[in-house]
């Protein structure tokens, strides 16, 4: 039975363009997933956006010398061309500083005000002596008070999980430029997490044996020591606090952390209405039956396990307080955080500064979007740290799509493309055959299931092993041997074909844009695997702004389709392309460039 999916993925920050490190955790993951499930039938809305306001966004565009806007502009459209790049199905990637957001921001503002969970405090804020601007509390660093790890930052420490003020760190220092800030009074809003407790505990476990361990346990482990939070800040770069006495107040905006989790509401309230069809994002939403799995890394996990939930559960009425919901309506609380670890590079954390990065666009303009999106899914950072070599990603090209999948492909269809023209009748079966038929057809279930609970190295591992096995049972085969035997060459080549198709159709949430050539190649027709697009939109005949969206009910689909004999083949062309192996000292030599 076909269900609702919110795909949920994290908001790439708008201060400069997205290197591979940060896919890695929210962007191939994510659309691996939103895929299967729109092969397997379900009703998928996959959103986000780029997240726009903050202090981060004004300190780079102070260097830059342009407007917190220009800067957001400009990376909106660089990031948005990045992920479309690599094949990401967003239904709507949009943005934070629109009119919509803003309005459901405020809205659930509102709401969660009313029922008593958001209250006014006077609080130390920290400051910049040198700027006079507030400073984020990420943007703070120190010795955590409580375990002495020395890289603590203002808002929590993730040496021992703990979460924390800036003005509780020992020997505070300014990530901007080293400076000591400065402890002033001010006054703020406070999100009153310690009301949520109970219910957040209940919540969270619901969830054993369903979340990723790591997530769980960090959620978990932060529920004894929940303090009110505060959701807003002393700037003008925001979205303004929806009460009398505050929205006049040019300094006094809402914190971007508290904005941004929204955007995943908002996100599907704008692409509700740009279907034509206000209410549709309900179903996402308010369906007591639908699921919503969110996708970030690990350095999220606080705001998406704890935070998030808590302000939904708030604006619903839920609570120690007690309330009634707001006037969207209940909200349903995430289904799921699928969190990533981290990846680092050669050894090293990703810097740009220090120029150990590589940008997606910088990868794209190299390398094959789905040779990257197959060494995340191999080798990324699934369940642990993982580091990203140059030598490994060449290797696992070119033995294993090259020379596991690119070699099954061109040589099952050039062969028969050559000596048939067309998908070859199958004759009498062989036990061989009927086997490595068998096989395929049975690894739809497991690797389905795999991807079903996000565990995509152990799915595309399964799915690879099935290609092995093709390309073994060729070896043994040897239907190059058999020109006087035209009857048997057809029946090994079939069943050859019938894999790579099964196997096509099992790759393609990870390999989109080579499974769509693969099906061309076998005589397929119309779209295979929808891809996404830029379009050019605007809110109420304003600046126009990129979204990504794309059409994807498309002809892919999650099952075992027998093949067509008589279906005209083409001679093939290179699903990937081989690597030098001197890519791996060219890259590490860019590596080792210093920064001009």
């Amino acid at each position: 039975m076909s269900q609702h999916i919110l795909t949920a993925v994290a908001w790439p920050y708008a201060n400069g363009p997205r290197h591979i490190g940060h896919v890695s955790g929210f962007g191939v993951p994510s659309d691996v997933f939103s895929r299967y499930q729109r092969m397997a039938g379900n009703k998928v809305l996959m959103v986000s956006g780029t997240d726009e306001h903050g202090t981060p966004i004004q300190v780079q565009a102070d260097k830059e010398g342009v407007t917190a806007r220009e800067l957001a502009d400009r990376y909106n459209r660089v990031i948005a061309e990045d992920l479309t790049g690599l094949g990401l199905s967003y239904d709507l990637f949009t943005r934070t500083t629109t009119n919509n957001h803003y309005a459901v921001t405020q809205e659930i503002f509102k709401g969660l005000f009313d029922n008593g969970y958001i209250f006014p405090k006077t609080t130390m804020g920290a400051i910049s002596p040198s700027t006079g601007r507030t400073l984020p509390d990420r943007y703070i660093e120190g010795t955590c008070p409580i375990c002495g790890y020395d890289g603590a930052r203002g808002d929590q420490c993730d040496n021992c999980g703990n979460q924390l003020d800036p003005i509780q760190l020992i020997n505070p220092k300014s990530r901007i430029n080293g400076e000591t800030p400065v402890f002033v009074e001010t006054e703020h809003f406070m999100l009153d997490l310690p009301a949520f407790a109970e219910v957040l505990g209940t919540y969270l476990q619901s969830k054993q044996g369903e979340w990723r361990p790591n997530v769980l346990k960090f959620a978990l482990n932060l529920l004894g020591d929940l303090q009110p939070r505060a959701i807003s800040r002393d700037l003008d770069w925001g979205v303004p606090i929806p009460l009398d006495g505050w929205s006049e107040q040019a300094n006094k905006r809402l914190y971007v952390w508290f904005d941004a989790v929204i955007g995943y509401l908002s996100a599907s309230i704008e692409w509700a209405r740009r279907s034509g069809d206000p209410d549709a994002w309900r179903q996402w939403w308010q369906n007591p039956d639908a699921k919503s799995y969110y996708f970030m890394g690990k350095d999220n996990i606080v705001f998406h396990a704890e935070i998030w939930p808590a302000m939904l559960l708030g604006y619903s009425g839920i609570g120690a307080r007690g309330g009634k919901a707001g006037s969207l309506g209940a909200l349903n609380v995430p289904s799921e955080v699928v969190s990533s670890e981290f990846l680092t590079m050669e050894g090293r954390k990703f810097s740009s500064s220090r120029q150990v990065v590589i940008y997606v666009r910088d990868f794209l303009a190299r390398y094959d979007a789905d040779a990257l999106r197959y060494y995340i899914a191999v080798a990324g950072p699934e369940n642990q740290d993982t580091d990203f070599t140059w030598q490994e990603f060449v290797n696992r090209n070119n033995g294993e799509l090259v020379a596991a999948w690119g070699n099954l492909v061109n040589r099952s269809i050039s062969m028969a493309a050559k000596n048939f023209g067309v998908i070859p009748e199958a004759g009498e079966l062989t036990d061989a055959d009927r086997a490595l038929l068998e096989r395929s057809r049975a690894a739809f279930g497991p690797v389905g299931a795999e991807l079903n609970r996000s565990r995509f190295k152990n799915a595309i591992t399964e799915a690879l092993d099935v290609v092995r096995d093709a390309n073994k049972y060729l070896a043994e085969q040897e239907p190059w041997k058999l020109k006087d035997d035209a009857e048997r060459q057809k029946s090994i080549l079939f069943t050859a074909l019938q894999v790579v198709d099964d196997a096509k159709t099992m790759l393609t949430p990870f390999l989109p844009a080579s499974s769509n050539k693969v099906h061309a190649m076998l005589g397929g027709e119309g779209v295979w695997s929808g891809m996404p697009e830029i379009r050019e939109v605007d809110e109420d005949g304003g600046t126009p702004y990129p979204v990504i969206t794309g059409d994807y009910k498309d002809g892919a689909r999650w099952e075992h389709r027998p093949i067509k004999p008589g279906t005209p083949l083409a001679p093939p062309v290179p699903l990937f392309k081989k690597l030098d192996p001197k890519v791996v000292d060219e890259e590490l030599a860019r590596l080792d460039t210093p920064a001009e």
